[in-house]
């Protein structure tokens, strides 16, 4: 796979090691079992797969090479380039300006922009009507575009559905950057409707088989279709795509149920499902994946803590924190700072959407044992703080040195 150039601050001599030893030991990423670093009385299992992914990285390439490309002028970011608070705050800190926030509202008008001035559209992408507006002033957006190519895949297989007459239903969270994005693109070629949940699927199946009138589709999920959307006719065959930073697990049982929807409303076999229900399953995204299947292999691994590192609104970070709550005390920081001391944490609750400290969150037993992953925008720099700093609380930081230099020879 493609290296990337990113600043060598977000790279760390520790993890690049074990990342390293084990893409030798494991160069068909079948074990998703754990890495122990045995620090005795501190045990600490890293994740198979976690950290940047290639959609990332060469977001952040792109970026950092536009700004070097460009002196003097005045260079934009649509929108924050990737969730994490350290990657958007060394790009601000050399000059860039976002225009938007995170949910599309302007920071910046369109209308200050000139034809001199550089705008980056962010890795999640953007509509056709930004696309459109941007070119219109004279800026070209394909010049220092850092779309992740696996959010392209499923606008290009939105595409390829809607020109066999699919309508295209997208698993995601209607705000999100990445969602907006893919449903500009699907709604350009296709009738096209958001679902963020399976509750929601199971209420747009009641379309389907005609369980709820159809002119109750429209308040029920206003602003989440496309124009001239007809809830009767549109919803007879379909294909189910997803924004790519959803628990794959969700997505798949999301399409799974409504394929059984439209299988037993019209009577169809397996063998010709396909004439009212398209199969999308390629558009789940590999690194999405791995991570999410590395946290369950991780889970498998008795331990006493979990912790999860990343943007506080990271979709993908935020699923990585759904799996682990769902077996352990999880603790979602997104930095090393938010470990106060060894009594104290403060974290993030994901579901009030609030940081919360916790007091005495660190095991008490020998040898302590705490899980760690990463979302797919954290460096690699970031997860190695919160490993040295938690070895500190133990007094066995100076081990990881050694730990590294035994891992890189």
């Amino acid at each position: 796979m493609k290296t990337f150039n990113v600043p060598i601050t977000y790279r760390s001599p520790l993890i690049t090691a074990i990342k390293n030893s084990r893409k030798q030991q494991d160069k068909m990423k079948k074990d998703f079992t754990p890495t122990l670093l045995s620090l005795d009385p501190l045990h600490i299992y890293l994740a198979r797969h976690f950290g940047f992914c290639y959609g990332v990285e060469n977001a952040i390439e792109i970026s950092f090479r536009t700004i070097e490309s460009n002196p003097g002028k005045r260079i934009f970011l649509l929108s924050e380039m990737i969730h994490n608070p350290q990657v958007n705050a060394d790009l601000q800190s050399r000059g860039v300006q976002f225009l938007q926030d995170n949910y599309g509202h302007q920071l910046i008008p369109f209308e200050e922009l000139t034809a001199d001035d550089v705008v980056i559209i962010p890795a999640f992408g953007t509509t056709l009507e930004i696309e459109s507006k941007l070119n219109g002033l004279g800026i070209p957006v394909e010049k220092y575009n850092t779309t992740c190519p696996f959010v392209e895949k499923v606008w290009n297989r939105s595409e390829q559905i809607a020109q066999k007459g699919y309508t295209i239903v997208i698993h995601g969270k209607p705000k999100h950057e990445e969602t907006r994005a893919t449903f500009s693109h699907a709604a350009n070629n296709a009738p096209s409707v958001i679902v963020n949940d399976m509750e929601e699927a199971k209420n747009l199946a009641k379309y389907i088989t005609g369980e709820k009138p159809a002119d109750q589709f429209y308040t029920e999920f206003a602003g989440r279709f496309s124009t001239g959307f007809n809830a009767a006719q549109h919803l007879q065959r379909i294909g189910v795509v997803n924004q790519t930073t959803q628990l794959a697990t969700d997505t798949q049982a999301i399409a799974e149920y409504l394929k059984q929807t439209i299988q037993q409303h019209y009577g169809l076999t397996q063998e010709n499902i396909e004439s009212r229900f398209a199969d999308t399953r390629d558009t789940l995204c590999y690194a999405t994946n791995d991570n999410q299947t590395a946290v369950t292999g991780m889970l498998q691994t008795p331990a006493d803590i979990a912790i999860v590192v990343g943007g506080y609104n990271s979709s993908n970070t935020t699923h990585l924190a759904e799996l682990c709550e769902g077996q352990l005390p999880t603790y979602f920081i997104n930095s090393a700072d938010k470990l106060l001391s060894a009594k104290d944490i403060l974290h993030y609750n994901f579901h009030t959407k609030e940081e919360n400290i916790s007091v005495g969150y660190l095991p008490t037993r020998n040898p302590a044992r705490i899980l760690i992953t990463s979302g797919a925008s954290c460096p690699d720099a970031v997860v190695e703080s919160v490993i040295r700093k938690l070895a500190s609380f133990y007094g066995v930081e100076p081990r990881l040195d050694a730990l590294t230099s035994q891992l890189a020879g």
